[in-house]
């Protein structure tokens, strides 16, 4: 789906969902409280957020990924594989499924380390373990109580913070602020701290710094005229990266999250990006999720996770590990 409008600001319409907001809030504690999560012997590191939509959990599983692997650790990645049809465990293999089975994150993440998915968590850790796994980086899955966490950590994109405050489908948080907080053991905060977000969290509280930071694309000098466009929670931010490159934008298109994007839809978008003298450009995860027969004809806009203080990351990572990599 893509973001509501509403999510962003108190109004009318988040008053009336209000009660439907307790209601889902209700659900998910007592799911949390009810179930006890299992461990699996290795560590498990879960990297999720608040809120639906992005925040950039994915870039940081990614990048806590890279870290365990620079420290010569048997890494595996775990994920629901949203927006696939397979149910898991299985190995995500690039050559052999497509987002259709596995889902967009999943395959990016498969590019990096060996991913499972599974929507059982617990079960999907047990692979995870069973094919030499020495930590498990779960991309999303704070509000999922099955599986056992050593290290929580909550990404919160700071441009955008909790929206309206609000709980699903009133606003377009996953339960309370305070509660979220409370099973965490670090913050991840990425970009500037627009809506106060590091008065919100308890005293104690790691908070992490990063930045979202765009790869160039040789195609796309500055000045390159573009018509994007992207299927994801809140698509503003592919537009904003394409200006921060200089690209000019003649055109902005935006789908629902996770959207399975047909022959005909990227057709009609490579001729009207034609037709005004510019490149169909989109996100990694789009990409993944086109035609095959179409895929190469859209430019893409790569993004990394860069952390402002890389080595206290490090030790937080360590810390869970038990020991010192050096």
């Amino acid at each position: 789906m893509r973001a509501p409008a509403f999510w962003d600001k108190n109004g009318v319409i988040p008053f009336l969902l209000e009660p439907a907001g307790w209601i889902y809030k209700l659900g998910g504690a007592l799911s949390r409280k009810l179930i006890k999560g299992k461990a699996v012997g290795i560590p498990v590191v879960c990297v999720g957020n608040l809120v639906a939509g992005g925040a950039g959990k994915t870039p940081t599983a990614l990048s806590l990924g890279a870290i365990f692997l620079e420290m010569g650790l048997h890494v595996a990645f775990l994920t629901r594989g949203y927006g696939g049809r397979a149910l898991g465990p299985l190995v995500v293999d690039p050559s052999v499924h497509d987002a259709k089975d596995v889902g967009d994150e999943a395959l990016l993440l498969a590019c990096a380390a060996p991913t499972i998915l599974s929507r059982d968590r617990f079960a999907g850790a047990v692979e995870a373990a069973a094919s030499g796994a020495e930590v498990v980086v779960m991309d999303d899955g704070h509000q999922n109580p099955g599986l056992s966490k050593s290290l929580s950590v909550v990404v919160v994109d700071g441009a955008y913070g909790f929206g309206n405050g609000r709980t699903i489908p009133a606003g377009p948080l996953r339960e309370s602020v305070l509660t979220g907080f409370e099973r965490a053991d670090a913050l991840v905060l990425i970009g500037e701290d627009d809506n106060d977000v590091l008065r919100e969290i308890p005293s104690g509280l790691p908070a992490l710094r990063a930045d979202i930071v765009e790869i160039t694309n040789p195609n796309l000098p500055a000045g390159t005229r573009v018509l994007g466009f992207a299927g994801m929670g809140r698509p503003a931010k592919l537009r904003a990266s394409l200006e921060k490159l200089g690209l000019v934008v003649e055109e902005f298109v935006t789908f629902a999250d996770h959207h399975a994007y047909s022959v005909p839809e990227i057709s009609l978008l490579l001729e009207c990006a034609e037709a005004r003298g510019a490149l169909a450009v989109t996100t990694t995860k789009d990409h993944v999720r086109l035609p095959d027969e179409l895929r190469e004809r859209v430019q893409v806009i790569e993004i990394k996770l860069v952390w402002r203080e890389p080595k206290k990351v490090r030790s937080i990572l360590e810390n869970v590990l038990g020991y010192d990599t050096g």
